[in-house]
């Protein structure tokens, strides 16, 4: 019978929340370049209007959860506070959710087994 360290738990929900906030996170960025290529040719749809906001909306919730996780790990790994701050910033700037999840799992893992 194996036991799991409570790390282990708490590196699972930042990954899964790193991966669920960077691809909502490029689906935003995506919608909201549409909208101002849109303005541009001065094409309006109120149903895309309404997607946008509600992308932004979701993304806006999804990242609270994400510094949660962040958060967490950060405090059970006893880092400094310029990797929360570098691991939150995965959540703002497209695809480097991605990029920390890889990081931080290795690194997580490199304690787990030595």
């Amino acid at each position: 019978m194996t036991t799991e360290s409570p790390l282990t738990g708490t590196l699972t929900r930042y990954r899964v929340m790193a991966y669920i906030t960077g691809s909502f996170l490029l689906l935003l960025t995506a919608v909201t370049l549409t909208k101002y290529i849109g303005l541009a040719f001065d094409w309006e749809s109120e149903g895309f209007w309404s997607f946008a906001t509600i992308v932004g909306i979701i993304h806006g919730w999804i990242f609270m959860v994400y510094v949660a996780a962040c958060a967490f790990l950060w405090m059970r790994m006893k880092w400094a506070f310029g990797r929360l701050v570098t691991m939150v910033l995965g959540g703002v700037v497209p695809g480097m959710s991605f990029v920390m999840e890889r990081r931080v799992s290795r690194e997580v893992a490199a304690t787990l087994n030595p």
